[in-house]
C-alpha cells in the first residue's frame, strides 16, 4: 500500500483546483495549507511568496481573484521599493542597490513573522498616528471591527466588462485626514432595551421614529444643530409608543418595521404580532389594522396618504383604508412568506416573497397585473425608481435585477455580489427627481460585506466599495444624491463619496447595525444598532 504525507496530499488538492480552473480556491488554499513551504521534491515554488502574502490582507483573499491578488502585490511591492528609493535618495547608486538587497535578504529570514503580521509596512505608518497603542493588537482591531478609514479600503472599477484601473488603495496622505466622526458630532438616544430594528426621519422636521425588539416605538425630537454631547442622558424629548398591554415586554410585539406618511403626520409600525397600529406624530394610537395572521414585514404609505400597504408572513398583502381604518383589498397570490412591498403610484405596487416571484399588484384587481420570474431564490426587497417606470429587485441567489412592465423577461442581470444581496436603494437623481441632472444609480447591499453601484442604463457595475468587514444591511443615499450611507454587523457606519466611491466619514458603535436613514435636509443621519441604541450623526463636509 503506498502511503503520502499531508504535505503531498495537500499538494494534490492544490494542484487539482489549481488545473480544474479554481483559482480562486486555488490561491486560498495554498496560503492555509502552507504549500509555498513544502519540502516534496521537485516542487518548486516561488521563494518570494512568503513576501507576497504579507502585502495583503486576510479579506482580500477571500473576496478578490488571484489576478486582482496579483495586481495588488505588484503595486504595493513598487510602492515599497520608491519609498525605499526615496528614503536611500541621498546615498550613491551603489548603496541604494546594494541596501534594497540588504533589505530584501532580511525580510525574507523574517517571512515568517511577516505572514503573521500581514500589512507590516501599513502599520508602521500607521503607528505614528496611533501612539500609545500596541502595534499588533491595533491592527487587529482594525481588520476585525474596521474601525479606521486604512488603506484596505480600496475601490474597483469595471469598465467595458473587464477589469479596469488596478484596485485603488487610498494614500497614506488620506489616511491622516479626519475621517472618524467626531464624539460631539453624535448623539445617543437610549431608552430602548432590546435591538433597534428600524428608524425613519419625519419628512416634517426634527421626529425620528425607531422601532425595536423591546415591543415598542419611540418617537425621537432631535434638537437642530450639532450634538452637544456623545449621549443625551438627561430629560430627552421622547415620545414611547408602547405594542403590549400588561406590564411586561411581549416578544411576540417586536416592532418590524415603520413608515411616515408623506406630510409627517401619521406614523405607522408594523409588529411580530401580526397588527399594523397608526399613531399620531405626538405618540397618540389612532387605530389598529388586525387582519394579518402572521408577523408584518413591510409597510408602506402610498404618495396620497389614503392608503397603507403591508406584507406578511402569512403570503399576502393586504391594502388598508386609512379613512376608514378598514381592509380595502387583500392579494394572495405568493405561495411563501411576503417579504418586501413597494408602491408604484397611489393605485398599483409590487411585492416580493420568498417563493422566488415578483407581483405586480392593482387596488381593484383580482390578479396581478404583472409577475416577474427570474430569481433562483428569495426575492429579499424590491423597490421602484424615482419615476415607477423600472423595478429592481434583489435575491438569496446572489443577483439583483431590474424590470419594466413593457416586457416580461429582465431589463438587466445585476451579477458581480459573491453573497446573499439583502437591500438595494435608488439615487434621487434623474427625471422625476430634485436632482434631475445627475445620472440614476442604484445601490445593492450584500451578505458578501460590499456595496456596489449600477449604471440601470447600461446594467453595468460601476463601482465596488469595499470598507465593511460583516454583512451590510442597510444603505441610504443623502437627498442631493452625493453621498451613501451604509451599515453593517461589523459594527460601523460608512459614509461614502458617491462621486468618489471612497469613505469620507465613519462612526464604529458598539453593535451591529439594522438601518440607516438621513434626514431631509441631509444633515444628520439616523444609525439603530443592535446594542438598544440609536445614534444621530451631524454631518458636515
Amino acid at each position: 500500500m503506498i502511503s503520502i504525507t499531508s504535505a503531498e496530499l495537500n499538494y494534490l488538492v492544490f494542484r487539482y483546483l489549481h488545473e480544474s480552473g479554481f483559482t480562486h480556491s486555488a490561491f486560498a488554499f495554498g496560503y492555509e495549507a502552507g504549500i509555498n513551504k513544502s519540502t516534496i521534491d521537485g516542487l518548486q515554488t516561488n521563494a518570494d511568496m512568503d513576501d507576497d502574502f504579507s502585502f495583503l490582507q486576510p479579506l482580500d483573499l477571500i473576496t478578490k481573484d488571484p489576478y486582482e491578488l496579483q495586481r495588488i502585490i505588484k503595486a504595493k511591492k513598487e510602492n515599497l521599493q520608491k519609498d525605499r528609493l526615496e528614503e536611500n535618495g541621498k546615498h550613491n547608486e551603489d548603496t541604494q542597490v546594494n541596501e534594497l538587497e540588504h533589505t530584501q535578504e532580511r525580510e525574507e529570514k523574517k517571512g515568517r513573522e511577516k505572514e503573521q503580521e500581514p500589512g507590516k509596512e501599513t502599520i508602521e505608518k500607521d503607528r505614528e498616528h496611533e501612539k500609545g497603542k500596541e502595534k499588533e493588537k491595533a491592527h487587529q482591531d482594525h481588520i476585525i471591527n474596521g474601525e479606521k478609514c486604512e488603506d484596505k479600503f480600496v475601490m474597483e472599477y469595471e469598465e467595458n466588462g473587464t477589469l479596469g484601473p488596478e484596485p485603488m488603495d487610498i494614500s497614506t496622505n488620506t489616511m491622516s485626514l479626519p475621517c472618524d466622526i467626531s464624539s460631539h458630532d453624535v448623539t445617543i438616544l437610549e431608552g430602548h432595551t432590546s435591538e433597534v430594528f428600524t428608524c425613519a426621519w419625519s419628512p416634517s422636521g426634527l421626529l425620528l421614529a425607531s422601532g425595536s425588539g423591546d415591543s415598542s416605538a419611540r418617537i425621537w425630537t432631535i434638537a437642530d444643530g450639532p450634538g452637544s454631547s456623545s449621549s443625551q442622558n438627561g430629560p430627552l424629548n421622547v415620545v414611547v409608543l408602547k405594542h403590549f398591554r400588561g406590564r411586561t415586554n411581549e416578544k411576540s410585539k417586536d416592532v418590524t418595521t415603520l413608515d411616515w406618511n408623506g406630510d409627517g403626520t401619521l406614523l405607522a409600525t408594523g409588529s411580530y404580532d401580526g397588527q399594523a397600529r397608526i399613531w399620531s406624530g405626538d405618540g397618540e394610537l389612532r387605530n389598529t389594522l388586525n387582519k394579518h395572521k402572521g408577523p408584518i414585514f413591510s409597510l408602506k404609505w402610498n404618495k396620497k396618504g389614503d392608503y397603507l400597504l403591508s406584507g406578511s408572513v402569512d403570503k399576502t398583502a393586504i391594502v388598508w383604508d386609512i379613512k376608514t381604518g378598514e381592509w380595502k383589498q387583500a392579494f394572495e397570490f405568493h405561495s411563501g412568506p411576503t417579504l418586501d412591498v413597494d408602491w408604484r403610484n397611489n393605485v398599483s405596487f409590487a411585492t416580493c416573497s420568498t417563493d422566488g416571484l415578483i407581483n405586480v399588484c392593482k387596488v381593484g384587481e383580482n390578479r396581478p397585473i404583472k409577475t416577474f420570474l427570474g430569481h433562483q431564490g428569495e426575492v429579499n426587497a424590491i423597490k421602484w425608481d424615482p419615476t415607477g417606470s423600472l423595478l429592481a429587485s434583489c435575491s438569496d441567489d446572489y443577483t439583483a435585477k431590474i424590470w419594466s412592465l413593457k416586457q416580461d423577461k429582465y431589463l438587466h442581470d445585476l451579477k458581480e455580489h459573491i453573497k446573499e444581496i439583502y437591500t438595494i436603494r435608488w439615487s434621487p437623481t434623474g427625471p422625476g427627481t430634485n436632482n434631475p441632472n445627475q445620472q440614476l444609480l442604484l445601490a445593492s447591499a450584500s451578505f458578501d460585506s460590499t456595496i456596489k453601484l449600477w449604471d440601470v442604463e447600461l446594467g453595468r457595475l460601476i463601482c465596488s466599495l469595499n470598507g465593511h468587514r460583516d454583512p451590510v444591511y442597510s444603505v441610504a443615499f443623502s437627498p442631493n444624491g452625493e453621498y451613501l450611507a451604509s451599515g453593517s454587523m461589523d459594527k460601523c457606519m460608512h459614509i461614502w463619496s458617491v462621486k468618489e466611491g471612497k469613505i469620507v466619514k465613519t462612526y464604529s458603535g458598539n453593535g451591529g447595525i439594522f438601518e440607516v436613514c438621513w434626514n431631509k435636509e441631509g444633515d444628520k443621519v439616523a444609525a439603530c444598532f443592535a446594542n438598544n441604541v440609536v445614534c444621530v450623526l451631524d454631518f458636515r463636509m
